[in-house]
């Protein structure tokens, strides 16, 4: 290999490194290894910014801000709210059938917004809820995330590293309707059933709590009656354009930031606090790590990766499929999965290739996605909605036992 060639996977190994002990902030080292990586010559301002291939993917990133000012319009109508006191009410404060309509609620609301979003809208009012209940929050957040990131697996748009994948492997929204949401609706089921034992701890029932419950008034949630009629027609044909946009010759991202620019336009809201609102941190990584990734590419490291993974699984795609399954658990259960997909899915697309195209080879993807999404569920790190929720569940001790004592 060429110096550039050696350069190349130094610099990526080690922002990699960064990446994972949070030694550097995340962002700061992916933009970071993106200079560098311009710096060194692995890649060029034209191959970065311009390049389908080797460059920044301006679709994915188009499709994350879409949906970001969706879900910032959005939740001005206080609708989120609307839906945790009402799911609330629904389980008559019984802590078990609550935790099971938190968790079908997460799982639903997280299949068409991203992660970190469905759990900064309903971890809050999760808390406010318990807190009525007398009962202890962490299971129910805890339940939470494990069902947003097993629920975000369900679609194109639930979770990052199946945009990325989607984008890389040219998978529609409805690929991932017919091959994914299948497989989540049955593991949230079974993550359901699972919950009464793993958290039977935390179901206590106080009649005098449930009856509190019952009193709140869902409708009182609704802030804007107006904007939250607007954004619902919106919404509805952005879904329906998501669903045929193979027909219409839309790309996602066309269709999603179409959405979100016409939903702030009718909204009168003050665009300067719906942008605001935007996570400009998540699409900064994004376009660092697709620098880097690019380059791997252009140098031609991830191709020979790919061709010597391809003559190790000689074709077989069980084998394969099981490995890219099981073996996306540990690396993003270490790292965050969105790093991991970032770098491994070109891998996977080379792999695709030798094996014959996406006809039967389709299969690897699936198992790719599946296994990187699930890992979420792995540690503390595996994804940012779990960074969050362990944030915010931090707070809540923080004033539980030190302020409000």
């Amino acid at each position: 290999m060429s110096v550039t060639t050696w350069a190349t996977v130094a610099v990526f190994a080690a922002v990699y490194v960064l990446i994972a002990t949070e030694w550097v902030h995340r962002v700061a080292a992916a933009l970071g290894g993106a200079v560098v990586m311009l710096l060194v010559g692995a890649t060029s301002p034209e191959d970065a910014f311009f390049s389908e291939h080797t460059g920044i993917d301006w679709n994915v990133l188009f499709l994350l801000l879409g949906m970001m000012l969706i879900v910032s319009v959005l939740k001005r109508t206080g609708v989120f709210e609307f839906v945790a006191i009402w799911a609330a009410k629904r389980s008559r404060g019984r802590p078990y059938r609550l935790m099971v309509l938190l968790i079908l609620t997460t799982a639903v609301l997280s299949a068409w917004l991203d992660n970190v979003t469905t759990v900064l809208l309903i971890a809050p009012v999760t808390i406010a809820v318990c807190g009525r209940l007398g009962l202890p929050v962490v299971p129910y957040l805890i339940a939470e995330v494990m069902a947003c990131n097993i629920g975000g697996a369900a679609t194109l748009i639930g979770d990052p590293p199946n945009i990325m994948i989607g984008a890389r492997a040219g998978l529609s929204f409805n690929d991932f309707l017919l091959h994914m949401a299948p497989i989540t609706t049955f593991l949230i089921l079974v993550f359901a059933v699972m919950a009464r034992w793993m958290f039977r701890k935390a179901f206590s029932y106080d009649p005098e709590r449930a009856e509190r419950v019952m009193a709140m008034r869902e409708r009182d949630a609704i802030t804007d009656k107006r904007l939250l009629v607007i954004s619902g027609v919106v919404i509805g044909l952005v879904m329906v354009c998501f669903v045929l946009h193979t027909a219409l010759h839309l790309e996602p991202s066309v269709v999603a930031i179409s959405g979100g620019l016409i939903l702030l336009a009718v909204s009168r809201l003050r665009p300067e606090k719906v942008v605001a609102d935007v996570e400009w941190q998540t699409l900064a990584f994004f376009a660092g790590l697709f620098v880097m990734v690019g380059a791997m590419v252009r140098t031609g490291v991830v191709t020979d990766i790919g061709e010597a993974a391809a003559r190790a699984t000689e074709g077989k795609l069980f084998g394969t499929s099981m490995a890219l399954l099981f073996g996306s658990v540990v690396p993003s259960a270490v790292i965050d999965n969105i790093p991991f997909v970032a770098s491994v899915s070109p891998i996977v697309s080379q792999i695709v290739e030798s094996s014959g195209g996406t006809g039967r080879a389709g299969v690897l993807w699936w198992s790719f996605a599946l296994g990187a999404d699930l890992a979420g569920n792995a540690t503390i790190i595996a994804s940012s909605a779990n960074v969050v929720t362990t944030a915010l569940a931090g707070v809540y001790v923080w004033l539980r036992y030190f302020v409000l004592a």
